[in-house]
């Protein structure tokens, strides 16, 4: 699991970090003094902050040679012999480039477009001649045989050319990248390199949300023709940017889409619900970050008629996450420490600095009488389940938990079906999904915005790379519908718990700061964000 674990870092469930002065501010609270933020109506509305510019050079070993990678606010570039697609100040992919020998973006076959043609051609000649004239040109039955395979070959070849010119002749760039997929899929080397080509021309991460999202799926399709997925992936974390221009990033992710405190808001309703009556609560967080989740539900606990319980938190966190703290979990439980002693809640807190597919019972630290909570927020879809891994820690980790026999346990997860699909559907998927999330971030931060760049690249194209470049142990972006996951928890022994409605009714009063295109559904006792006819973000609970 180290490429799960290199990638942690900047994943998109990574929650804000904040000083202890926000933490004692109302729920809805400004970002810090690197942004400014208001509202107006519907959306959010940023200054544009300085932002310094990383660049920097990968070289990782594959079939093809050494591998360049250029990262910078206006694009991340790959190409197969360690040429930079681009570093122009446009923001957008460079004009075709066919004739230029710098340019080896695409087959790691070969760098020349037409050369490879020019073989193909001189390739299917031979096979003809074989056919025609080889040493059983004499069975007939042989020879029709073959011409007939042959035709049908090139029948297939000739409908695949019809659909390409078909999609170009579009002008859609979801079509063309659709087509370039599909072509990559069946190892037509030639096709993918055409399309490739066009989808340059197309891309822009400044552009419209489809051009932005376009130029990172783009960089997804060139790291799996060139077999450099895993690659890139886990060594982009090297090129990251200091860990608090990182977590400005991801904070600002956080505060211009509701998906993040949508799905602690909902989780921690569950909990305070299942808590009400209690004196003594042990919350194990999976993955805790920041921490920021428990910021309202201490300030919660602290206003609970008849005095709050007695609180210990559990902190769940692989070391790779350290970097975007800044330090380790002893951050995160001083500052938690520091909240709980303002409001008067008794607290303590536990780091477990560990990757969720270690986990073991002692890890968790469980004592006899506590009333147990368990949250799972945006990191099962890391774990390994059983078609990638006969451990199967997806699994695992659901029957240890019940084995603790928890009052609650919250899940918050992607609404997206990526885990065990195919390459195709999985693309399509990847498409659908991310286009809902990229239009959302456009109705709040302009396109032109750099730090909306930043938080694009960082926080977002990673996750693509890996869901569209890798496959095996190397993907761990592996997300499944809520369908799936009751099918889980009801196999581990769970049985659903009820969502209290003031949670619904506090998320509708969330969503007043946002865009109307946002909705919030409920459905079979879940509870389902999205962004107009897309569900992004699922969450219910189990007992």
């Amino acid at each position: 699991m180290q490429a799960s674990e290199q990638h942690r870092s900047s994943s998109m469930y990574h929650q804000p970090l904040q000083q202890f002065e926000a933490y004692c501010m109302p729920q809805y609270r400004t970002l810090n003094h690197q942004l400014y933020y208001h509202n107006g109506g519907h959306g959010t509305h940023f200054s544009n902050p300085s932002s310094s510019e990383f660049y920097c050079t990968l070289e990782s070993s594959s079939a093809a040679g050494s591998f360049t990678v250029y990262n910078s606010p206006s694009t991340v570039s790959f190409s197969p012999n360690g040429s930079p697609i681009s570093q122009h100040d446009s923001q957008s992919y460079p004009p075709d480039q066919h004739n230029s020998p710098e340019n080896t973006y695409g087959s790691p076959m070969s760098g020349s477009c037409i050369t490879d043609d020019l073989s193909s051609f001189k390739h299917k000649l031979r096979e003809l001649e074989s056919v025609m004239f080889g040493p059983d040109s004499d069975n007939l039955d042989s020879y029709d045989s073959a011409i007939s395979n042959e035709t049908n070959f090139v029948s297939l070849e000739m409908d695949s050319l019809r659909q390409t010119m078909l999609a170009i002749s579009s002008k859609s760039l979801k079509q063309i990248l659709i087509s370039c997929a599909k072509a990559i899929a069946d190892n037509d080397l030639l096709i993918a390199q055409w399309l490739m080509d066009e989808l340059r021309q197309m891309v822009s991460v400044s552009g419209e949300p489809i051009q932005r999202l376009g130029a990172y799926m783009l960089e997804g399709l060139v790291a799996r023709l060139a077999a450099s997925g895993s690659s890139i992936y886990k060594s982009l974390r090297c090129k990251e940017p200091e860990s608090a221009e990182l977590l400005s990033y991801m904070h600002i992710l956080y505060e211009v889409c509701p998906y993040f405190k949508f799905g602690y808001m909902s989780a921690n309703g569950a909990i305070a619900e299942a808590m009400k009556d209690e004196d003594t609560v042990h919350i194990i967080d999976f993955q805790i970050a920041q921490g920021s989740q428990w910021i309202t539900l201490i300030q919660a606990f602290a206003a609970r008629p008849g005095g709050p319980p007695h609180i210990r938190i559990t902190g769940i966190d692989d070391s790779t996450s350290a970097y975007a703290r800044g330090g380790g979990l002893h951050i995160v439980g001083k500052r938690l420490s520091k909240l709980a002693e303002h409001f008067k809640v008794p607290f303590e807190f536990h780091a477990a600095a560990i990757s969720g597919c270690d986990v073991q019972l002692h890890n968790l630290g469980v004592r006899p009488g506590q009333a147990l909570a368990v949250n799972f927020a945006f990191m099962l879809h890391h774990m390994p389940d059983e078609s990638v891994s006969t451990q199967n820690h997806r699994d695992r980790l659901l029957r240890l938990v019940k084995s603790l026999s928890p009052k609650v346990v919250t899940l918050v997860e992607q609404e997206s079906n990526t885990n065990t699909a195919a390459f195709i559907p999985r693309f399509l998927e990847t498409l659908d999904y991310y286009t809902a999330m990229f239009e959302s971030i456009d109705v709040t931060l302009p396109r032109d915005h750099k730090e909306r760049i930043n938080v694009e690249q960082h926080c977002l194209a990673r996750d693509l790379v890996n869901i569209i470049a890798c496959e095996g142990m190397e993907r761990v972006e592996r997300h499944e519908l809520l369908g799936k996951w009751r099918s889980r928890f009801a196999m581990a022994g769970f049985t659903p718990y009820p969502l209290s409605s003031l949670v619904n009714g506090t998320i509708k009063k969330l969503l007043e700061n946002y865009s109307d295109r946002y909705r919030l559904e409920e459905r079979d006792g879940a509870l389902y964000l999205g962004w107009m006819n897309r569900d992004l973000v699922a969450s219910c609970a189990w007992k």
